[in-house]
């Protein structure tokens, strides 16, 4: 691949070229759903500049810098699978296969095995890694929702959006790993229901029934 060129000029009129030559509004469901991919794809950069930024945890930071260059490889495949089109005459070369979807499958196996339970949602924002890997799995989601939204009205590799949903879960499962291992907190969302009982058990029955105060949801 060789860009000389960056500018064309042939986008100026709000159109832009899908694989194979067809022109489309910039504004089109297929333009957005690859464009949501690239979007994710540099988000997991800020995760992956900000892991490359120390040395403490080196074989941490090494081994999850090593996992987001694979995945980040895999969602240039991802969008390239977006951005083109059933009617193309160009069959896309490196497609995101059943393999792919595995690797992520397996590795969350592996994390999962040292993690423990959860007693409720986490709140993003606990440490800079992990909030971080969580700013990346609302963007998947959206990307998910996105290709979705472009499957009900042309095609769409079944692939592409398995690999987006497991993706998801990967970058959960990611936040709460670099949670662990940099020792960052991981604060739980409190239920109204929960608060209330915890103001009753602290001997504040009348606060329990009104708004305010300080909650503790760190967990």
């Amino acid at each position: 691949m060789r860009l000389s060129k960056i500018y064309t000029r042939l986008g100026d009129a709000g159109e832009t070229s899908l694989i194979g030559g067809r022109r489309v509004g910039k504004d089109s469901a297929r333009i957005e759903s690859f464009g949501t991919i690239d979007e994710l794809q540099a988000t997991l950069g800020l995760l992956r500049a900000a892991l490359g930024e120390g040395d403490e945890h080196h074989e941490l930071r090494a081994e999850t810098v090593a996992a987001l260059d694979r995945v980040q490889n895999d969602l240039f495949d991802v969008g390239n699978m977006l951005s083109t089109p059933p009617d193309s005459p160009y069959p896309v070369p490196r497609p995101v296969d059943e393999g792919r979807i595995g690797w992520l499958e397996t590795t969350m196996d592996g994390w999962l095995a040292s993690q423990g339970p959860l007693r409720s949602f986490i709140l993003s924002g606990g440490g800079r890694f992990s909030a971080l890997a969580h700013l990346a799995r609302t963007v998947c989601r959206r990307a998910e929702r996105v290709a979705i939204a472009l499957a009900r009205e042309e095609e769409v590799p079944p692939a592409a959006l398995a690999y987006l949903n497991r993706l998801s879960d990967f970058l959960f499962v990611l936040a709460r790993r670099l949670a662990e291992g940099f020792g960052e907190a991981e604060p739980l969302w409190t239920t109204p229901l929960e608060t209330s009982k915890g103001r009753e058990k602290a001997g504040d029955p009348g606060e329990a029934a009104g708004e305010g105060g300080e909650d503790d949801a760190s967990g």
